[in-house]
């Protein structure tokens, strides 16, 4: 017998992941210009690694706080009041290992087998394995593209909704599409999860990531009430540059926090304390860190855009937020050996569109968050290979 006859069937079912796939056959080659993943190139800066450094070396290695130590805690309070104009006691915010483990543990908490997720599609891969790992479905409302853009139904929303629904699942700004919520959208979808009796779980990791006019997009925090069953997931990856150091965060209602402390103590039971210092630098004095970020995505972005949409092969718009453009090639009907091809090519690694669900098969998602004259290159090598195709 097979060594994985004898593994649990939801362990077999886990898909690879189609971006890692592609990460891995890329990475490492001569040349190579990674737009693949969601990341900048700038490393995290000098004074959050220094105080997560000196934590380290003045003995912070110890079992800590598992919903995130006090300091943390209060530093995300008053970036929510900072940025979103809310009051929200320290008891609202947990810590946890990465933006990925936020969500992880918000499905845990709100689905069972045999229970609906609804989420919008194309997504972020995670979201539907995490759902499908914990034996609960998880449902794809494909978003609707017309002319390069991407918008919601919400009629097309209630009618999913069924008895097992428990969830919506809201990522606004869009990875990997760039959609981004008004606020009159999350207001009809807030009413939508209210009349039904069922929780929104917000993945707003962009949400200062937007190319509008206000200083960030529309969020929940702008239309929800006390009472509103909203669980917000979060991560320090974005904003700070700190993708490798695996921190995120959720904001739920205190009532559930002994549930979250629990579900943290049996997965990993605590973030490291001394990188939680870090954390609380990067929120109280990394503002104009994250405006730098936005700035470059902003440049970066114009570029890729123009000269790909330039070639009159490329079917997309600016997004509103987020770090992607998500293109639709003429040409292309295999994302997946596309992005294998290019990389063969022109040394440009994208992630194909096949990774992120319904809807995305023809697709192509670059990352735009790096420094503009490598951009501007990735461009150039993209509007060759897409000519010739």
């Amino acid at each position: 017998m097979s060594l994985l006859n004898s593994l649990s069937p939801r362990a077999l079912a886990a898909p690879e992941s189609g971006i890692v796939e592609l990460i891995t056959y890329a990475r490492g080659q001569e040349g190579l210009i990674p737009l693949w993943a969601g990341e900048g190139d700038l490393p995290s800066p000098d004074f959050i690694n220094k105080a997560a450094s000196d934590a380290l070396l003045g003995g912070e290695t110890f079992y800590t706080w598992q919903r995130g130590i006090p300091e943390l805690r209060d530093a995300l309070s008053r970036y929510y009041e900072r940025h979103f104009a809310v009051s929200l006691p320290y008891d609202h915010f947990y810590v946890t290992g990465s933006g990925m483990h936020a969500i992880m543990l918000a499905v845990q908490a709100l689905t069972s087998p045999g229970d609906e997720l609804i989420y919008l599609s194309p997504a972020w891969p995670n979201i539907i394995a995490s759902v499908e790992i914990g034996g609960a479905k998880a449902v794809a409302l494909p978003l609707d593209f017309v002319n390069g853009g991407w918008s919601l139904d919400l009629q097309k929303l209630e009618a999913l909704i069924t008895p097992r629904t428990r969830a919506l699942f809201i990522n606004t700004p869009s990875n990997p599409t760039g959609w981004t919520a008004t606020g009159g959208e999350l207001a009809a979808i807030l009413a939508l999860a209210r009349k039904h009796g069922i929780w929104i779980i917000a993945d707003e990791i962009y949400a200062l990531y937007y190319y509008g006019d206000a200083p960030r997009a529309a969020s929940f925090m702008d239309v929800m009430e006390p009472d509103d069953r909203i669980v917000f997931a979060n991560s320090f990856s974005k904003n700070w540059s700190m993708t490798g150091w695996r921190v995120g965060w959720l904001v739920a209602p205190p009532e559930l926090g002994q549930v979250i402390e629990n579900l943290v103590q049996y997965s990993n039971s605590g973030v490291a304390q001394f990188m939680q210092r870090g954390c609380v630098v990067a929120l109280d004095q990394g503002d104009d860190f994250v405006r730098q970020n936005i700035e470059r995505a902003t440049v970066s972005r114009d570029i890729l855009c123009d000269a790909l949409i330039a070639t009159n092969r490329v079917e997309t718009l600016k997004p509103q937020g987020a770090l992607y453009a998500f293109l639709k090639v003429d040409g292309i009907s295999d994302s997946r050996r596309a992005a294998l091809d290019i990389v063969d090519k022109v040394q440009v690694a994208l992630a194909p569109g096949s990774a992120f669900g319904p809807g995305g098969e023809l697709f192509l998602r670059a990352c735009f968050l790096r420094d503009p004259r490598q951009v501007r290159e990735a461009a150039d090598r993209l509007a060759d290979y897409i000519l010739k195709l």
